[in-house]
């Protein structure tokens, strides 16, 4: 045997030796020490589970809350809920026409709950007191008095409570056929003595937002003050704690993508408002609120305050139509149309105009993808030309650097003057596709962000046109029973049919436009649709659709500008 096997064998022999006295002489203390790790682990989780539940404000389940209290109820088709007369509060709204998934036996949308929820999300209005008198006001635990049992649009409600010292609070809620509550609230001084009184209306919300933002959307504290849309992100609102405004009439409230609460006074009422963020025990709150003018009471006088309540779906034309029938400010920038307004909501008109025409929003999309790509072939016409003639010349540039590179300024001069004989500008490719881009932006912003396009059907297996294409290649589109992970090293796998599409309908497309001179540009470019069909497998299938069809559409631009010769140079002799 040699010597190198002979001390393999040795070393073998000796690894077995010293694994069997490991496990003889220090397993047993080692297992024991495991043991007593988890045991101390468990007790800590024990202890931090308590820790945390000691530190929690307490919640229970929606239901139990629901029934916790007397609440009177109200209904008009699009929205249902009740008025908890434990402090007058409207905390809880369900969306009747809308639902969680596309199941049409999904539970429907629940946009309100009362306080003592998880989801605790609720408004309030009352009154807060100024001066030295100290009248017992009503608050959150105040039990409230009911002349009716149900709130309709046909039928409105006033809860009314008495304080014993002489002051009458009421009340009066009215329901419209949509999505607004006006609440007027009036207080009568039956006392001796006057009072000075202040209006407020509040909207609160318990809500863990700790997630990641849409860089194209808004989600959080909103509204218009002194004609100005402001916005606020949870976590800026965590960091600032509060934001205060003035303002004569506006609105202001909490917004998620498709949902909004939001409140009103009336336009000639003059406000100072707040976005204000708390920590209850270890829940974040955020609020949106409003005080009114301070109010001075005489013995046997009364005063009135006016608020709108908005609970519900964020469609625009419905919150067109309260903007000019209520006169509340700019009430359809609740929907993020983004910086290109001016191109957006025509955008949204059009879309939804060609929705009500053609019966399927798909095709609407399909069909407003031809408009634009029309108006917009001029454009797409001037750019391809003259890179395509900057690419013919290209060999003669390449010249003028030779010659004159060492002479910059040279250079510069030469290329000036050799653009002007050949009739190009150099930017001329370029501007087209600058112009262009804020349109495109627009569109996808009108797709991403209209509560239209939710739950709408397309063909095939597209059921839902704002949630991401259901088929994935790694599974065949289905064909083999295994569902794959979301993501594999930050990649996602869960790509469909349609971002395949789009894929290669872009590849196709930079196919026939003319390659980028410069080779580090050309292997840019080259990766593009490979990355773009990773990048918008998690995109709404609407948008995907929309830009695949805008790829095909291009490419039949090409076609047709190269069979046809359309262009500056068509009528030119060969």
């Amino acid at each position: 045997m040699k010597s190198e096997q002979k001390n393999l064998v040795l070393a073998i022999v000796l690894s077995a030796i010293i694994l069997g006295v490991f496990e003889i002489a220090f397993k047993p203390t080692i297992v024991a020490q495991q043991r007593a790790y988890v045991e101390t682990s468990k007790q800590e989780y024990v202890a931090h589970q308590q820790e945390i539940e000691k530190n929690s404000r307490p919640v229970v389940e929606r239901a139990a809350s629901m029934n916790a209290v007397k609440r009177v109820a109200f209904h008009n088709g699009r929205i249902s809920g009740s008025i908890n007369l434990q402090g007058g509060r409207i905390d809880d709204v369900t969306l009747t026409n809308y639902r969680e998934t596309v199941d049409p036996t999904s539970p429907n949308i629940v946009l309100l709950s009362p306080e003592n929820t998880k989801t605790g999300y609720y408004s309030e209005f009352g009154w807060v007191k100024t001066g030295d008198a100290n009248p017992v006001l009503p608050n959150g635990d105040t039990i409230w008095r009911a002349d009716k049992t149900e709130l309709t649009a046909a039928q409105p409600v006033t809860l009314t409570y008495d304080n014993g010292q002489g002051l009458e609070f009421q009340k009066t809620y009215t329901l419209d056929q949509d999505y607004m509550i006006t609440v007027t609230q009036t207080v009568r001084n039956k006392g001796n003595t006057p009072v000075s009184l202040v209006p407020y209306a509040l909207i609160a919300r318990y809500y863990e937002h700790h997630g990641r933002d849409f860089f194209v959307l808004h989600e959080g504290l909103l509204g218009v003050l002194d004609g100005t849309l402001q916005e606020t992100r949870y976590k800026d609102i965590r960091e600032t704690q509060k934001q205060e405004f003035t303002s004569t009439g506006g609105w202001l409230g909490i917004t998620d993508k498709y949902w909004l609460a939001a409140l009103s006074p009336m336009a000639d009422q003059p406000i100072k408002a707040r976005f204000a963020y708390s920590k209850v025990k270890n829940d974040d709150r955020y609020q949106t609120d409003y005080t009114l003018p301070e109010q001075k009471i005489a013995p046997g006088q009364s005063a009135t305050a006016v608020n709108r309540f908005f609970a519900g779906a964020k469609e625009v034309k419905l919150l067109d139509r309260y903007e000019k029938e209520s006169n509340i400010p700019r009430f359809d920038l609740a929907v993020d149309f983004g910086w290109y307004y001016f191109l957006t909501k025509p955008f949204f008109l059009l879309l939804h105009f060609l929705y009500t025409l053609l019966g399927n929003f798909g095709i609407a999309i399909l069909v407003l993808t031809v408009i634009v790509k029309g108006v917009m072939f001029p454009l797409a016409n001037k750019s391809y030309h003259t890179m395509n003639k900057m690419k013919e010349l290209q060999p003669e540039l390449i010249k003028l650097r030779e010659e004159y590179g060492q002479d910059p300024l040279r250079l510069q001069k030469e290329m000036a003057a050799f653009y002007q004989k050949n009739q190009i500008n150099p930017l001329a490719g370029c501007l087209p596709i600058f112009i262009q881009i804020p349109v495109f932006f627009s569109l996808y912003k009108v797709l991403f962000v209209s509560i239209e396009m939710r739950h709408q059907p397309f063909f095939g297996w597209i059921h839902d046109l704002s949630a991401p294409d259901p088929t994935t290649i790694f599974n065949l589109f289905g064909l083999i029973d295994w569902a794959p992970p979301a993501y594999f090293l930050f990649i996602p796998l869960h790509v469909g049919a349609w971002p395949i599409i789009m894929g290669f309908t872009m590849w196709l497309q930079q196919r026939l436009n003319p390659a980028p001179m410069d080779s580090a540009q050309r292997v840019v470019f080259g990766l593009f649709p490979y990355l773009f069909t990773f990048m918008l497998s998690s995109f709404p299938a609407g948008l995907v659709i929309y830009w695949s069809w805008s790829n095909l559409l291009g490419i039949l631009q090409q076609y047709a500008i190269k069979r046809h010769k359309i262009g500056p140079d068509a009528h030119k002799p060969v």
